[in-house]
């Protein structure tokens, strides 16, 4: 199992790598991986820390778990790898793009491209065993990923938070709305979209925002 890890995130996040929970995920995750087909791609679990640097962040999304399909997860949430159908709530993020921006629904489902624009696309739980939803939640990711948005929160200010659906809200918690833009709705899974997630402008918002702030704003 290949792991990497952004230098700079590994630097602020060390005190988390040498807690005791810290040591027995690694356990677990090295024996997941031994015996049983488990997602990510090991060199794919910081993926998304990987391709967005803290001093590059504008954005933040937070998801739950990564897809447990054959060939979906990519280590970014929400995203698939190229020539991978679209999932559900995907589908839905493209579409309200769409109706918010005009933006038309693009080809691949690859998030890399939001993720080298500042996009950090982070799951709370970063690895997955196959076909079975949520099998590595409760062994450690959650406290890992929460250190990571109160590092970042801690860190910088200017920030916008994409809260969809309750977990994410109460994992964004901590963020202080008087330094950042935290915008919440509801989940874009085919459940709850229509519940507030259609029509939330979440994308134009964090544009305008991010230009209030001298940033460039997000291609989406």
């Amino acid at each position: 199992m290949n792991v990497r890890i952004n230098e700079a995130w590994k630097e602020l996040l060390q005190p988390e790598f040498d807690k005791p929970y810290f040591e027995e995920l690694v356990r677990f995750v090295r024996s997941e991986y031994a015996s049983h087909t488990v997602y990510p791609a090991g060199g794919n679990i910081f993926r998304a820390l990987d391709k967005c640097s803290p001093d590059d962040v504008k954005v933040v999304i937070i998801g739950q778990d990564p897809y447990h399909g054959e060939g979906q997860a990519n280590g970014l949430c929400f995203s698939v790898n190229d020539g991978v159908q679209f999932p559900p709530s995907l589908r839905n993020i493209f579409k309200e793009i769409n109706a918010d921006l005009g933006t038309p629904i693009p080809t691949s489902g690859n998030l890399d491209r939001w993720a080298e624009q500042g996009v950090l696309l982070l799951n709370a739980t970063l690895t997955v065993r196959a076909h079975s939803a949520a099998s590595h939640a409760g062994h450690g990711w959650e406290q890992f990923t929460d250190a990571v948005v109160a590092t970042l929160s801690e860190l910088k200010s200017g920030v916008v938070y994409m809260l969809w659906g309750n977990y994410a809200q109460k994992k964004g918690a901590i963020v202080d709305g008087s330094r950042n833009l935290v915008l919440r709705a509801a989940h874009p899974s085919p459940l709850s979209a229509h519940n507030g997630f259609f029509g939330c402008r979440h994308f134009s918002q964090a544009n305008n925002y991010l230009l209030s702030m001298g940033k460039a704003p997000i291609k989406w």
